[in-house]
């Protein structure tokens, strides 16, 4: 198992704290976000911000449960007030498939829009942000996906308008470039990732989250917790193969200064909120904290990058179709694994596994997660992980793959599932190859 080569340092980071970059690699990162509009009552200003966007013609992209409470209809008559045509769209699966996006893509076209707006988690903000794609630039979708599982076509220019509300406080697709969807034919999760994908704005309303159930809070909130861990101990960038041209330079570029200082600040509002935000609905400080961790987290990975718990997630979400599991707390009568769950069940071994490539950064982690002891530089991914599992314990959420009706008899076709996610685990501090991810879902059953 090789390891990317690291040097210590503390923080607060410097850039050149980080290793010097090798022959190839590069010296210099970007960072780049959607304008981001936090507080509680923003959505309010939806309408105005559309309108001053030039959009005239809005597709409102939601699903039918959030399309009915109060806030969603407080958009729709923010939108309507600046004189705007809107057309409601909420056949928004709650884990999009190719056949949910593709829908919505159709739409957009027969409507003839000049912008979107999304209202709901991470699946409604995907959507739009595919539906926008699709409409913009029409293609099949597979020759936008990611590369092996489709052709990884590059978006060919800007896309119109889109403003991602988002009602969860998770996923951090509200200002990112990626859309993530299952792919129906393979049972397995995929993605679209672009810099055009990203939204144009992000309207954060704390308010939105007093709807959501602790089971979702706690699922999209470890999804946060992933964001931060995964970021944070993604490969340097400066172990990133220089593009050759700057506007080639990815998305996920790996750790750098500035998605540090998000991961840290996320993972500490994660460990004071995030129990509390599950346990009791009420808790707008709560409610509000694990909003803007996810706002953080969201920023920090969009231009870090995720890893091995990630790309482990996409294939675990799959074995929803053959061991039919179901998550108390979600409005679905369909089985599916939510996204936060999947990644969580790998991130435990993961740390463990990583500890070795950085062991300081596994002690910052282990120590935002209220880990009070000293702990040595062998011992650094193994407490992580001990931390880890204790919130997850905590959230009461399934901390084995078995606890999905999993089995050893499953890891051939999730180490398969996994090894298509090659974007991701590029972006991972070690080599991981098919040995290491059998010894990783073997650890996780």
């Amino acid at each position: 198992m090789e390891q990317i080569p690291t040097t210590p340092y503390r923080l607060p980071v410097r850039c050149c704290q980080y290793p010097a970059p090798v022959d190839g690699c590069d010296a210099a990162f970007t960072i780049e976000a959607s304008r981001v509009t936090f507080g509680r009552g923003c959505l309010s200003e939806v309408g105005a911000r559309a309108k001053s966007l030039g959009v005239t013609r809005v597709l409102l992209v939601t699903d039918p449960f959030v399309g009915e409470l109060p806030f969603a209809h407080l958009v729709r008559d923010s939108l309507r007030a600046q004189h705007l045509d809107v057309v409601v769209f909420t056949e928004v699966e709650i884990e999009p498939t190719d056949r949910s996006v593709l829908l919505a893509a159709n739409a957009a076209r027969e409507a003839g829009v000049t912008g979107f707006v999304s209202l709901g988690g991470g699946s409604v903000i995907d959507t739009a942000k595919i539906a926008n794609l699709l409409s913009a630039h029409p293609d099949d979708l597979e020759a936008y996906v990611n590369a092996p599982v489709g052709r990884g076509k590059p978006v060919p220019g800007p896309l119109m308008p889109h403003i991602a509300c988002p009602t969860t406080s998770g996923t951090g697709s509200e200002v990112t470039g990626i859309a993530v969807f299952d792919h129906t034919a393979l049972h397995v999760k995929t993605a679209v990732a672009s810099k055009e994908l990203r939204p144009t704005e992000a309207l954060v309303d704390p308010d939105t989250t007093r709807t959501l159930p602790g089971a979702v809070v706690a699922a999209s909130g470890l999804d946060v917790l992933c964001h931060a861990i995964e970021s944070f101990t993604a490969r340097p960038y400066t172990r990133r193969p220089r593009a050759d041209v700057p506007s080639a330079r990815p998305m996920s570029q790996g750790s750098n200064p500035w998605s540090d200082l998000g991961c840290k600040e996320a993972l500490s509002l994660c460990h004071r909120f995030l129990e509390r935000a599950c346990r009791d609905a009420a808790d707008d400080e709560a409610r509000e904290g694990m909003m803007w961790a996810a706002t953080l987290a969201g920023i920090a990975f969009g231009n870090a990058g995720v890893h091995i718990p990630h790309a482990m997630a996409y294939a675990i979400a799959g074995l929803a179709h053959r061991t039919d599991y179901r998550r108390a707390g979600y409005p679905t009568l369909a089985a599916f694994v939510p996204h936060g769950l999947a990644v969580a069940l790998g991130a435990p071994a993961a740390v463990s596994l990583t500890g070795a490539t950085n062991p300081e950064r596994h002690q910052i982690i282990a120590a935002a997660l209220g880990e009070q002891r000293a702990i040595s530089a062998e011992d650094a991914g193994a407490c992580a992980r001990e931390r880890l599992v204790a919130l997850m314990e905590a959230l009461d959420v399934p901390c084995k793959l078995s606890t999905l009706g999993a089995s050893s008899s499953d890891v051939a076709a999730l180490i398969d599932g996994t090894l298509q996610q090659s974007r991701l685990l590029a972006n991972a501090p070690l080599t991981v190859d098919a040995g290491v991810l059998r010894s990783l879902f073997e650890g996780s059953l």
